[in-house]
């Protein structure tokens, strides 16, 4: 451990790592790539776990970036950095495309749906994921699927972690001495991140959780929203990074 740092130093660095890893979550690019999947989710604690999700990816990726950072002491060159971001913003664009084209699609799923309930018909309108669509030539009654979250936030949340361990390490490096010590740095500000995400994709969750049910036409409309503000975020960022960076 730094030998000009003091126990009250410590923890206040420390402290300060976790404060900044909750502020980190925070960041655009980062609430929109994430908000792109939570508005697949109709359940609220599904749409705090991706964010969960993504906070495990961003950590690890800084821990095995920061394991080598800080053994061998050295910094991540800023022309890689800069490649690095140029992907996540690609990334985004990606996110925000496919998610335009699930919500469109969706769209063309609601349909009018005929019930008997004790003797009593009536009808409703009804939506259904792709997997859970009526098969025309079976009468039996239809379940809902429960689609697991998948893999998809832990990577984005990994390439998010790789972009911006560039600069992080960098600043840990110019700062702190100790290996350990910046590596306790670094988990926390993960944990901070974790924990910031979570709570960022609950809030954002909430109105497609809100709206999944009874408003699906509205639902579907937050959808496309939320897929055109990504896609609009994603090729500004690509234009911001490729051309303020020179990487062209």
């Amino acid at each position: 451990m730094d030998a000009s740092l003091t126990a009250t130093g410590v923890l206040a660095l420390l402290g300060l790592g976790l404060i900044f890893g909750l502020k980190h979550a925070t960041e655009v690019d980062h609430v929109v790539a994430v908000s792109t999947i939570v508005s697949q989710h109709r359940n609220l604690m599904r749409s705090a776990l991706v964010g969960a999700l993504w906070g495990a990816g961003h950590t690890a990726a800084l821990l095995i970036v920061g394991v080598l950072v800080l053994s061998l002491r050295i910094t991540i060159p800023e022309r890689i950095s800069n490649w690095l971001e140029l992907a996540v913003a690609l990334m985004i664009l990606g996110l925000g495309a496919s998610a335009l084209w699930r919500a469109l699609q969706k769209g063309r799923e609601v349909h009018v749906h005929k019930h008997n309930h004790d003797g009593v018909s009536h009808v409703h309108i009804h939506f259904h994921e792709t997997t859970t669509r009526h098969d025309p030539e079976q009468s039996s009654p239809h379940t809902h699927a429960v689609h697991s979250i998948g893999i998809k936030p832990v990577l984005v949340g990994t390439m998010h972690g790789v972009a911006g361990s560039g600069a992080l390490t960098l600043l840990i490096l110019t700062q702190i001495k100790s290996a350990w010590l910046g590596m306790l740095y670094l988990a926390l500000f993960g944990i901070g991140s974790i924990a910031g995400m979570l709570l960022m994709s609950g809030l954002i969750g909430l109105p497609f959780a809100l709206t999944s049910r009874n408003l699906s036409g509205l639902h579907h409309r937050l959808q496309a929203a939320a897929a055109g503000l990504s896609i609009a975020f994603g090729l500004w960022y690509v234009y911001h990074t490729s051309f303020t960076s020179r990487l062209f």
